[in-house]
């Protein structure tokens, strides 16, 4: 039971999952790699190319080529041997810095065909590939196949060419497999075009260049190139692919998963020691791609401010940073190189929606001589990162200096939402416009990045950001520093003194309110008349901390009330820690009170008297100067 249960579960795993999982025969045998079938001309010679991995024994040890006889294998020339009949015609030569021997044979026999080994170390022990070489009497003899010796998660590149008889023709790529050849890529394909896949068309006219990413275990094996159909013109080349693992080849990320409005970074296998490589990265489009930025500093015009090129000699890469992530963004991104092909990669982008991590104003706009603070607020998660902020140029991003803000106290844990990176500008110049990055970056690998536009403005009328703007206000235009006068600088920040015109309008302005102004007090007077009039019955009393009008029949009531009582009362009302006291009296009081009211009654006649004579000086010291003087008459009533 157990056992079909297994087999069931064996049958339902995707084949192509299976494929991945196991490595070709090939590669498990041996990392050494050469020529299946070898093809000679009786009398002529032939060339034996052998691939080893370049590891610190291989690039020493014994290379050697030798004859297959039986269980055996017996060693016709080494570094240091060859065998008897050989003498003279045969030679081993090692290019271990092209990972590589070649073993050339010259006037060929028809007993040298059979079957050979080309191999690494001692004979038998595995490092070895088996080559069969065949002696033909006369011409013409089969093309060889052209021979490829791809790194595990490498780029493998093969250049067709044809003739320009057939640059019309369509190109294509595709790979043997036992139902016939399976398509690649072709120049009429328009969809479904693999994202590591590119062709591009070549000179002379009629060749053709086809570059794949990221090889893996099951891209090994036979290719074909060619102009026009597939088994049916004879215009065709044999590619003979093998894949092997060098643990020193760094793996790239091939996919990047990215938020909306953040930044991705993506990083390319360049040499930067290598100056005369032309290193630049795309993104892809159709069968081509699209050119972004390149070391030579061309920046696409809408990529300006996004993205930025960082060389690495450290670890021979460089990084790419792409910034204000959109969703056009999603798609395959390409490191090429016109010489170090071999090292190009493509990554696939995908923006999903959220919130970038690294946030603040994006756009700022201040004026010349002020001081701004561009501002980056970063999460706790950031703490132990290195921040820093650059200025962007097509040439890349020039490391600043950043304050740091925010930070914990010593001993204090990263318990905080929020802090800041900032970098200050003071004093602003013209020169400082353009974009600013924020970015984090841990033992030397960048991280997440903003991007500010700064733009810096020369007029009086230039928009100031208050929320990053920090302007000392004892430099504002206009303002004199404590303790002395303005510098010639300073002047030159201030506001303008007034032109003639403008100061006569002010002139103008003064002889038009001036008049109103004592229009609207004598109005203003009238009011206060009458409204005095209607209170000149009543007192005013204090309640706690406010002011009311209390008349005076109240009182009177008051007072009646009290006539029925010979006897004095008082009652007390607290209110808020003030007393609100209401005295009722006797009716001797009211003589008193009626003395008080008359008094009232002087003093407001001579207020009111002393309030005339005020207005009239107001309303006369209002023209100043002007030569229309406004009179101002008391009302012939007078109370």
């Amino acid at each position: 039971m157990t056992l079909l249960a297994f087999l069931l579960l064996l049958a339902l795993v995707p084949a192509g999952s299976a494929r991945g999982r196991h490595l070709p025969k090939a590669a498990i045998s041996s990392p050494v790699f050469g020529p299946r079938q070898v093809y000679g001309v009786l009398g002529g010679s032939v060339t034996v190319k052998c691939f080893y991995p370049p590891t610190p024994m291989n690039r020493h040890d014994r290379k050697y080529w030798c004859r297959q006889k039986g269980s055996s294998c017996l060693t016709v020339v080494s570094t240091d041997y060859v065998a008897a009949g050989y003498q003279g015609r045969i030679t081993l030569t090692d290019h271990p810095e092209a990972e590589h021997f070649l073993v050339n044979i010259s006037a060929l026999e028809l007993k040298d065909a059979g079957a050979f080994q080309c191999g690494v170390g001692v004979n038998g022990r595995g490092l070895s590939y088996r080559v069969t070489l065949s002696v033909a009497e006369a011409p013409p003899v089969p093309e060889a196949p052209e021979l490829f010796y791809v790194k595990l998660r490498s780029t493998w590149t093969a250049t067709c060419g044809f003739g320009k008889d057939t640059a019309e023709q369509r190109r294509y790529l595709c790979k043997k497999e036992k139902e016939g050849c399976r398509n690649i890529i072709n120049t009429e394909q328009d969809k479904d075009i693999p994202e590591r896949v590119q062709l591009t068309y070549e000179d002379p006219p009629g060749s053709f260049r086809v570059t794949m990413t990221q090889m893996d275990w099951e891209d090994a094996g036979l290719y074909y190139c060619g102009a026009g159909e597939y088994g049916k013109d004879n215009t065709s080349k044999e590619l003979d692919v093998f894949i092997y693992e060098d643990k020193n080849f760094p793996h790239l990320k091939t996919d990047i998963t990215a938020k909306n409005g953040s930044s991705a970074s993506f990083e390319c296998l360049y040499d930067p020691l290598i100056n005369s490589s032309t290193r630049f990265w795309c993104k892809r489009k159709g069968r081509g791609c699209d050119t972004i930025i390149d070391n030579t500093g061309y920046v696409k015009k809408s990529y300006e401010g996004r993205v930025a090129m960082f060389e690495n000699p450290q670890n021979k890469t460089v990084t790419i940073i792409l910034n204000q992530l959109q969703e056009k963004d999603n798609g395959s991104y390409w490191c090429m190189s016109n010489e170090l092909r071999d090292l190009q990669s493509s990554t696939e982008l995908s923006v999903i929606p959220g919130e970038p991590t690294l946030t603040g104003k994006k756009n700022v706009e201040a004026q010349a001589g002020s001081r701004v603070n561009l501002t980056c607020c970063y999460p706790c998660k950031y703490y132990s990162f290195e921040k820093y902020w650059c200025k962007w140029s097509n040439t890349g991003c020039a490391m600043l200096p950043a304050q740091q803000q925010g930070l914990p106290e010593p001993g204090d844990t990263c318990n905080r939402s929020i802090r800041t990176a900032v970098l200050s500008l003071d004093p602003l110049a013209k020169e400082d416009e353009g974009w600013y990055w924020c970015g984090v970056k841990r033992n030397g690998v960048f991280g997440e990045t903003m991007a500010v536009k700064l733009l810096v403005s020369t007029g009086r009328d230039a928009k100031l950001s208050p929320e990053l703007l920090d302007v000392d206000s004892s430099h504002e235009a206009g303002a004199v520093p404590p303790g002395g006068a303005l510098s010639d600088a300073e002047v030159r920040k201030g506001a303008a003194p007034e032109s003639s015109d403008e100061s006569h309008g002010s002139n103008t302005l003064a002889l038009v309110l001036g008049p109103l102004a004592g229009l609207i007090l004598i109005v203003v007077t009238a009011f206060a008349i009458v409204k005095y009039r209607q209170l000149k019955r009543s007192d005013l009393v204090s309640v706690g901390s406010y002011r009311t009008n209390i008349s005076m029949s109240d009182f009177e009531s008051v007072r009646d009330f009290s006539a029925s009582n010979s006897v004095k009362e008082s009652q007390e009302t607290p209110m808020g820690g003030d007393e609100f006291i209401t005295t009722m009296d006797t009716p001797e009081s009211a003589a008193n009170t009626t003395k008080a009211k008359r008094s009232s009654k002087e003093d407001a006649d001579l207020a009111y008297s002393s309030f005339l004579a005020t207005s009239s000086s107001i309303a006369q010291g209002s023209a100043g100067g002007d030569s229309a003087a406004l009179d101002v008459s008391p009302p012939q009533d007078r109370v």
